[in-house]
């Protein structure tokens, strides 16, 4: 059973992505910094590249930008009036390698690290989700800054003591572990103390080794970044579970001396517990794929419901778990138009993400109409159709997904 397409078309076609995938799907939508993929080499600009950028509520604007060599960048956001702006970076494969809120002084945003060549996507946010637009800029770190950066450690109150910053590294002497990390990995090893006291760990591994770093106590809000032993920022994260900080080191590091550095974005004095673990990177993956980060693979590896070829009408009834996106796939025969829909039973927030097979985001949405239920309208190809469906409650509700497709009229 198909429908015709006459009395929908206006309202609900969507267009086809502008460019080609890039960041593994990230960067559908994005705009190159240079203007063109050709004039985006950071590597090889006299200068840095600037972007006025519209953030629309619940949405996100993507930079692109490409480097030739190795080279060291500086990417900032400055947000207009109270814009709040916060950005990530994704490198070729889709991964998060940085991220940062504040970095820039006051309510902007700056993050400086050391990349490999290949295409990067910059996703520039507005903390809280409200509309704001602002000024974007990548380039080198020899390159003139947008921001001043952070020029001022986070006060104390009189009763607390300083900061211990007098030893070597980050950390002031303070070590997360005695001797190497290799004779705890694969387990863990944690500490305890306020950020206002402690704002650094140092530690070292002999062996190379992928790792999970976190920082939780949401009363301080810690923002948590790596450093290598120069001191160049390799990851950093705020807000990866509610107000608690994770890194995730897929890529294996090198053996060498490394410094985690904590940042308070609310109480300084409460007590921060930072863990080491190490990582399985197949679990990392999956927990990419659990919160919608990446697109997973059609091989069973993770589970997918199939919904299989969508001919009329298609109804799924589904139990969310708390923090994990539902996944789908669907084939299209004929191209036209797939309406789908999230409504939620009980009291959950529904949000809805379709992919194509290459993983590039071809629909996105968030609160359709009045309710908080979720309508994606996408023109489509046919192919094979990826839809994550999330809950911002992050509860356990029901909640059904419709899957329809519509034909074009004779």
């Amino acid at each position: 059973m198909t429908r015709s397409l006459s009395a929908l078309a206006a309202l609900f076609f969507s267009t086809a992505p502008a460019l080609a995938q890039e960041c593994s799907g990230i960067g559908t939508g994005g705009i190159w910094i240079g203007g063109n993929a050709a004039g985006s080499d950071i590597s090889s600009l006299a200068g840095p590249m600037d972007q006025l950028a519209l953030v629309l509520a619940g949405n996100n604007y993507v930079s692109l930008f490409s480097l030739s060599g190795p080279t060291d960048v500086r990417l900032e956001a400055v947000g207009n009036g109270e814009g709040d702006p916060t950005i990530e970076l994704y490198d070729p494969a889709g991964a998060s390698v940085g991220f940062d809120d504040d970095g820039g002084g006051g309510t902007s945003s700056r993050l400086e690290t050391s990349l490999q060549p290949g295409t990067y996507c910059l996703v520039m946010s507005s903390f809280g989700g409200a509309p704001m637009t602002g000024t974007v800029r990548i380039g080198r770190t020899d390159h003139e800054p947008l921001t001043t950066g952070m020029t001022t450690p986070p006060a104390t109150t009189s009763d607390s003591p300083p900061p211990a910053m007098s030893g070597t590294g980050c950390g002031g002497g303070a070590t997360i572990a005695d001797g190497t990390l290799d004779g705890i990995l694969p387990g863990s090893t944690t500490v305890t103390a306020p950020i206002s006291q402690i704002s650094g760990y140092d530690f070292s591994i002999s062996e190379p080794a992928t790792i999970s770093i976190t920082a939780e106590n949401e009363a301080a809000d810690p923002v948590l970044s790596l450093k290598d032993a120069s001191g160049t920022l390799l990851y950093e994260n705020d807000d990866y579970d509610g107000l608690n900080s994770r890194i995730d080191v897929v890529s294996p590091l090198a053996p060498g001396d490394y410094c985690v550095e904590l940042r308070a974005l609310s109480d300084a004095n409460a007590p921060v517990t930072v863990t080491i673990t190490g990582l399985d990177p197949a679990e990392a993956q999956a927990r990419l794929y659990d919160r919608n980060e990446a697109v997973p693979p059609l091989d069973g590896s993770y589970p997918v419901e199939m919904l299989g070829e969508v001919s009329g009408r298609i109804r799924s009834d589904v139990q969310m778990q708390p923090g994990t996106a539902k996944w789908f796939a669907v084939d299209v025969t004929e191209g036209g138009l797939l309406l789908i829909e999230a409504i939620s039973v009980g009291d959950g927030d529904t949000v809805l993400t379709v992919y194509d097979d290459l993983g590039r985001q071809v629909g996105y949405n968030d609160d359709s109409g009045e309710g908080l239920d979720s309508m994606v309208a996408a023109r489509v190809l046919p192919g094979s159709y990826m839809i994550a469906l999330t809950d911002l409650q992050d509860g356990a509700a029901q909640m059904r997904v419709v899957v329809e497709r519509y034909v074009p009229a004779d």
